[in-house]
């Protein structure tokens, strides 16, 4: 297997593959290129976008800049997509979020995992596991979602909350680490 194959699998890998460097690279540029478009531009940062991410429900995607992510094609967002300012993506696993979903400013949502062993990270050897989030999820400002994390559908998380596990639908939870702090009746 090559180091993007294994990386897409859920198997260790090394971080500083050249490949994975040249396809990093090459994806930061795209993503500089869209932060330096004019924000009243709407086609052409669609345009960007969808040559970008995976999967896009529909034309009404709005995602402020400055965006940032690793690879772009591992992200697939629903219908009626929105995220806010300093929208962060690692995704070096998949990324899936649903349909009508609203992202606060300054939430980032990771995949990549990193050893607690200090030599193991220092080889650059690394691992990712996939995020999920359902429909009509509102994350709010300066949330942190970390690796293996699926969020259900019709939830909220409250704003500054760090998602270490699994949220289920219809609940608001908040905090560091994120809990339930209300069940909605739906």
């Amino acid at each position: 297997m090559t180091e993007k194959e294994k990386m897409l699998a859920g198997q260790p890998y090394s971080a500083v593959d050249p490949e994975l460097l040249s396809e990093l690279g090459a994806v930061h540029d795209r993503i500089h290129r869209y932060n330096a478009l004019v924000p009243s531009d709407t086609k052409a940062r669609l345009a960007v976008l969808k040559a970008l991410l995976g999967r896009i429900g529909d034309d009404n995607i709005i995602i402020n800049q400055p965006f940032y992510c690793d690879y772009g094609k591992q992200i697939r967002v629903g219908r009626r997509f929105f995220a806010n300012f300093n929208f962060t993506v690692l995704d070096e696993a998949p990324v899936t979020i649903g349909d009508d979903c609203f992202i606060g400013p300054n939430v980032s949502i990771y995949t990549a995992c990193h050893s607690t062993d200090p030599l193991e990270r220092n080889s650059r050897r690394e691992w990712a596991k996939p995020v999920s989030i359902g429909d009509n999820v509102w994350i709010g400002g300066s949330v942190t979602i970390l690796p293996g994390v699926t969020i259900g559908n019709n939830v909220t998380i409250g704003a500054g909350s760090v998602v270490t596990k699994a949220i289920p639908d219809n609940v608001v939870a908040v905090g560091n680490p994120c809990r339930i702090v209300r069940t909605l009746i739906m």
